[in-house]
């Protein structure tokens, strides 16, 4: 089931007290359920494929094709719709909901959401820039971000060039976010560290693509008890 994904919206940030006394930073998702709109077919497309809807949306809101779409369905409206790739689509059925219980033997997982915007940057807060002299010989330019072109040949700035400009508010995903706990009850997931953007910010959560080997916390805990409680071999 992590093939697909949920779509969960940032609470904030809190923290959580281990036995062993430590602290680690979490960020509080609130995960919307999810419905199987459609099952896509290969033997239709050439490929499998599940579709799932988000949210709720006013009926007002929807265009005349969309109306058609869900009520042909036999379903509710849905905000947002998705599409994921699955290898085999006989696990869903239309109308099917999946909540949190998907992450149930799920440790790491990987999240994308958008950074919180920021304006016009100047090229020092965008790109780190360490500006220009502030002693003598600098006339009003100190955060500037200096010469960009070349001389006569070939007398262009080049595209990507690191300049003032819009920052933030771009989709970034964060891969390995390990899960600290789930409440199946709240529909509340706590991730560890923090996760890009701002509060209410929309946050699609995937079970970890790459194959981790890592330890989770607890796991790091209990190995750390039994550590201790194993007597120390005698020197020779």
């Amino acid at each position: 089931m992590s093939e697909i994904a949920l779509l969960g919206r940032k609470l904030g940030m809190t923290r959580e007290f281990y036995k062993s006394g430590q602290l680690v930073p979490v960020t509080v998702l609130k995960i919307e359920k999810a419905r199987v709109i459609q099952v896509i077919d290969k033997d239709k497309r050439g490929y499998k494929a599940v579709q799932l809807g988000y949210g709720k949306i006013k009926n007002s809101k929807l265009t005349k094709a969309m109306k058609g779409f869900f009520a042909k369905k036999n379903t509710e409206a849905k905000r947002k719709l998705k599409e994921y790739r699955v290898t085999n689509a006989d696990n869903f059925k239309e109308g099917n909901e999946f909540g949190l219980e998907i992450f149930k033997d799920v440790k790491f997982v990987d999240t994308k959401s958008k950074t919180i915007g920021k304006g016009f940057a100047g090229a020092m807060k965008r790109h780190n820039f360490g500006g220009l002299r502030a002693s003598h010989g600098v006339s009003i330019s100190h955060r500037s971000h200096g010469s960009t072109g070349q001389r006569q040949d070939p007398g262009k700035v080049f595209k990507g060039k690191k300049m003032a400009g819009h920052m933030g508010d771009k989709l970034r995903t964060m891969q390995n976010i390990e899960i600290i706990k789930t409440d199946l009850e709240n529909e509340l997931l706590y991730l560890k560290g923090s996760i890009p953007g701002s509060k209410n910010s929309e946050v699609l959560v995937k079970g970890s693509v790459k194959n981790i080997k890592k330890l989770t916390i607890e796991e790091k805990i209990k190995a750390a008890e039994i550590a201790k409680k194993t007597p120390d071999k005698k020197k020779k």
